[in-house]
């Protein structure tokens, strides 16, 4: 018998201010990865899938990115003298194919 699956993991990657697509707000905006990975016998093997999204603070909206929107947005935040990206865009995310 073989045991076989998936599993999810979430990843907080930085914590950004942004002005949210849904309320307008310029709020925090949680930057996080989502990966499932193939499991068989229960330990992960490899990623399956990987996603990238922010989730304003305020509203609670979430919105699915782009993975280099994603990476270039957590190199700024580790680059901020407190470690978290305030002051950075304050435009809504816009996908390049919207």
């Amino acid at each position: 018998m073989i045991i076989f699956g998936t599993k999810a993991y979430l990843y907080q990657l930085a914590i950004l201010t942004l002005v949210c697509r849904h309320c307008g707000y310029s709020a925090a905006h949680t930057l996080s990865k989502h990966v499932t990975k193939f499991t068989l016998f229960f330990v992960p093997l490899f990623p399956v899938s990987t996603k990238y999204a922010t989730q304003c603070t305020f509203c609670g909206m979430q919105q699915e990115v782009a993975k280099d929107w994603a990476e270039q947005s957590q190199a700024q935040s580790a680059a901020a003298p407190d470690g978290e990206a305030y002051g950075q865009p304050q435009q809504p995310y816009r996908h390049p194919g919207a």
